[in-house]
């Protein structure tokens, strides 16, 4: 009898990291590992690399790569070689045709953007998930678990629209043993550390002035320390650090999980990696409401959520007839001509009722 197989996408280097750490548990099974993907009109402008600032190309894409080849994993680009047991995602902002009649289990990946006017509008109108970006996590309804960060989340998720019974609070690998960064080698302490982000290299407004002016007033003559996120133009945003905050410090590389562990003060906009310096008890300045990102906090179970998402993915396994039971979803995301037939209908409507 053949092994089962088991396909996880990946995305972020925190989703890939993620996904590698559920692997390991399952290692009875066949694994292959494929960069973020997507089909339709999404895929094609994605080959064109217009879309190289998202996980769906670009530096996202080339790192994860480097990583599945370092690491020695199998590959399988769009998930084509085999028709897969069980399918392991991080989001499902874009669900994949060839995934739609699998297994599937979502897994929450970190914090999920606020619910801002388009995510409003991407549910009223029933538009692409995508266009409200991570605010609209979990509202596909395409997999058949959903693996949470906690019962904060999940009270979230249920509020959303998220069917309950899907849910399961296992923690999430990457958020779950934030004490392990407490023994480090990076040698600065007691700072003020900023953890920007790339809005802007995402297409979202971001006043990087101000910011970085809210950052020194927090600071007050303490040292300052920025880490530039990954996908952020590392020379603009030294130039704009060094012209605002002269005397800070910049990093472009290094575990920023260890520098929060070493920092008196963490400052961020809309990171995860806000729920390392609330667990580790740091005085947290965010965008966010911080009582409410206390209540969301992720669960930390000493880092065993990987095992925790690997049992839930094998009782899923042995679950042979509802596989069958499961039925073909639809695509739920619109193409451009069905979303532009989508919006020009509304539009109609609207128009009829005044």
């Amino acid at each position: 009898m053949s092994k089962k197989t088991i396909l996880y996408i990946c995305g972020s280097m925190n989703q890939t990291t993620m996904m590698h750490q559920i692997s390991k548990h399952l290692s009875e099974y066949d694994s292959y590992f494929s960069p973020y993907y997507a089909g339709g009109f999404l895929g094609k402008v994605a080959q064109t690399h217009l879309l190289d600032f998202s996980v769906l190309g670009g530096q996202f894409r080339e790192r994860t790569t480097k990583y599945l080849k370092s690491n020695d994993l199998n590959i399988d680009f769009g998930g084509k070689l085999f028709d897969y047991d069980l399918v392991f995602t991080c989001s499902d902002l874009v669900v994949p045709k060839n995934i739609l009649n699998k297994k599937v289990i979502l897994i929450q990946e970190g914090m999920t953007d606020p619910e801002n006017f388009m995510y409003y509008l991407v549910k009223k109108l029933s538009l692409p998930r995508w266009l409200a970006s991570t605010s609209t996590t979990g509202l596909s309804d395409c997999y058949d678990k959903f693996c949470v960060a906690s019962e904060g989340y999940k009270d979230l998720f249920i509020r959303k629209g998220v069917k309950p019974e899907k849910i399961v609070i296992t923690g999430i690998p990457n958020f779950d043993n934030s004490k392990q960064y407490l023994t480090n080698n990076f040698h600065y302490k007691n700072y003020v550390f900023v953890a920007t982000s790339d809005m802007r290299e995402t297409y979202k407004y971001e006043n990087r002035k101000k910011f970085i002016k809210k950052a020194l007033k927090i600071a007050n003559g303490r040292q300052l320390i920025f880490k530039l996120h990954p996908n952020e133009l590392i020379e603009r945003a030294t130039q704009e650090i060094n012209m605002y905050a002269p005397g800070a410090l910049v990093f472009s590389k290094g575990r920023i999980e260890e520098m929060i562990a070493n920092c008196d003060v963490l400052i961020t906009r809309y990171s995860s990696v806000v729920y390392v310096g609330l667990a580790l008890g740091k005085e947290v300045h965010s965008d966010f409401d911080i009582n409410e990102l206390k209540r969301l906090l992720p669960v930390q179970n000493d880092g065993t959520s990987s095992h925790n998402i690997a049992l839930v993915a094998e009782k899923l396994l042995e679950t042979e007839k509802e596989k069958a039971l499961i039925p073909f979803r639809k695509k739920p995301a619109y193409g451009l001509g069905k979303l532009l037939r989508k919006i020009k209908q509304k539009r109609k409507w609207v128009n009829a009722k005044s």
